[in-house]
């Protein structure tokens, strides 16, 4: 039986150690929630590494707003996957568009290349685009193995439709990773329809920016009844 495993979105160290202490299977390491997550500075991956078991992905964005990027922030984000990859850590988060909110194939091609043999997830930059589809083949182009989206909708239970039709098109050629409002209480009734092998949350039920140990516990708990 094909275990279905669940990546913790991790703000800082200190939720990073409560999803492994709560049994989350990989970290998302991302820093500055109030934008979506950012590029985490050496300290925090480097204990986090020292810290962490269980997979650490690190995210790779020089900034927040849209996914299209100067030359100098792409350099920027060439530069941090060189260095971070030598910090030990399992894998890469990034996401690049065009300014017609398509899939930016060579751009990403590059990162990929640099990330080698790590490998890379397409973060929700994927919600912005206007032809999920073509989107899907043009990302699985490029060489990622995983695709993090809400079904291009902000909301996992309002994109589940389209969850489901990415996880069928996919074909099993990337994961489809739902997240964006995941929670223990909408997990059930989203597997059940999208039925995906790895599902994304932050687990931060209060507000902060700490996750929630007991809402890991759940998630974990309804995914695998």
């Amino acid at each position: 039986m094909n275990l279905k495993k669940i990546e913790i979105a991790c703000f800082n160290l200190e939720s990073a150690l409560i999803a492994q202490k709560a049994g989350a299977d990989r970290v998302e390491l991302c820093a500055d929630m109030s934008v979506g997550g950012t590029t985490p500075v050496i300290e925090t991956i480097q204990q986090a590494r020292k810290n962490l078991t269980i997979d650490l992905y690190v995210m790779i964005r020089p900034r927040g707003g849209n996914f299209v990027y100067s030359d100098s922030e792409l350099e920027q984000m060439k530069f941090e996957i060189e260095t971070i990859k030598k910090l030990g850590i399992n894998g890469f988060v990034f996401g690049i568009l065009k300014e017609d909110r398509t899939i930016n194939i060579e751009q990403n091609k590059a990162l990929i290349d640099i990330a080698k043999p790590f490998p890379c997830t397409f973060h929700r930059a994927f919600d912005e685009v206007l032809d999920y589809g073509q989107a899907l083949e043009n990302v699985i182009s490029c060489g990622f193995s995983t695709i993090l989206t809400s079904g291009t909708i902000p909301n996992v239970m309002e994109g589940k439709e389209v969850l489901k039709q990415l996880v069928i098109r996919a074909k099993n050629r990337i994961e489809i990773m739902p997240g964006g409002g995941l929670r223990s209480t909408n997990i059930s009734e989203l597997n059940e329809m999208v039925n995906a092998n790895w599902y994304h949350s932050s687990a931060i039920t209060d507000g902060s920016e700490i996750a929630n140990p007991e809402e890991i516990i759940q998630l974990k708990k309804k995914l695998q009844s």
